[in-house]
């Protein structure tokens, strides 16, 4: 295992590493565990007893924040006709559709979320092995393959974020940066637990959320207590 630098170690003895905070404490340990010279993500995440395995605990969807993630998204929207215009005065930063196509066959990744017409989805399948393991493929569970290409793009620009279980049960998602007002990363933080909670499988047996953290980008994690939340 690599050796974490001066600077991670001085984070760690801000930190007992044997107590789960509440979220308000968490926050403010965090900044101060903070030493990057940018400013780093704030990310949870979330471990949880679900077996990604079966299909009805594939823990998968999207929502927008109360105060957006502070990153400032570039949408590709694959349209035609009227849609492409209104994916265009909606503030897509780029709309077409083989054009763009040939160019990520190319190599062309100058994005960071893609939105798709379902008439579109035949043309942009042929991409899912380029777009598949860079986690951009439109997914109607997500509200990126749509007509309402308006509120899409507006949805996405206002701090939209995804979510899925990976193969260990677990979750990450950015709430924000560490510049970020502390009430602001509590609501942001509230909302995706609140949502997570909400789509706890019938299925799941035993302690849903195992374990839950904060951190900043170069960060130590920071164990949250969501006993209130559960």
């Amino acid at each position: 295992m690599a050796k974490k630098g001066k600077n991670y170690q001085e984070a760690l003895k801000l930190i007992d590493r044997s107590k789960a905070y509440g979220i308000s404490e968490a926050v403010e340990v965090m900044k101060k565990a903070s030493t990057a010279k940018f400013d780093e993500t704030v990310e949870a995440a979330f471990r949880l007893g679900v077996d990604p395995k079966k299909a009805d605990q594939q823990i998968r969807g999207a929502m927008v924040l109360p105060h957006g993630t502070g990153k400032t998204q570039r949408v590709l929207v694959f349209a035609k006709g009227d849609k492409a215009k209104e994916a265009e005065e909606a503030g897509a930063d780029y709309v077409g559709d083989e054009e763009y196509i040939n160019k990520i066959n190319q190599g062309w990744f100058e994005f960071d979320v893609v939105v798709a017409t379902p008439d579109m989805m035949a043309q942009v399948g042929k991409l899912g092995r380029v777009l598949g393991p860079k986690g951009l493929m439109p997914n109607p569970k997500t509200g990126t393959v749509t007509f309402e290409v308006e509120k899409a793009v507006q949805e996405i620009k206002a701090g939209k974020v995804e979510y899925r279980v990976d193969k260990a049960g677990n979750i990450h998602v950015p709430i924000g940066k560490v510049s970020f007002d502390d009430q602001k990363l509590v609501e942001n933080f509230d909302a995706i637990t609140e949502t997570l909670v909400k789509a706890k499988p019938q299925s799941s047996k035993g302690t849903y959320m195992r374990n839950v953290s904060v951190s900043s980008t170069m960060g130590p994690g920071i164990k949250v207590d969501v006993s209130s939340y559960m």
